[in-house]
């Protein structure tokens, strides 16, 4: 999955006006405790930070 994928999933899920903010602000601990934005920019690929936001926004399978 691209950045690009990840960030139009996120919009569709979350809305427009709210995924980037609620990315960079809500702290997942499938991802060791950061940021969506901060585990993309440590290296995270865009699947694993999907997957971890996936669980926590408990999304519908469609979206997975």
């Amino acid at each position: 999955m691209r950045h690009t994928e990840f960030w139009r999933r996120m919009e569709e899920a979350l809305g427009a006006g709210y995924a980037e903010v609620w990315a960079s602000q809500y702290v997942l601990a499938d991802l060791g405790g950061r940021t969506a934005t901060e585990a993309l920019a440590d290296g995270y690929s865009a699947k694993e930070v999907w997957e971890a936001v996936w669980a926590a926004r408990e999304l519908p399978a469609n979206l997975r």
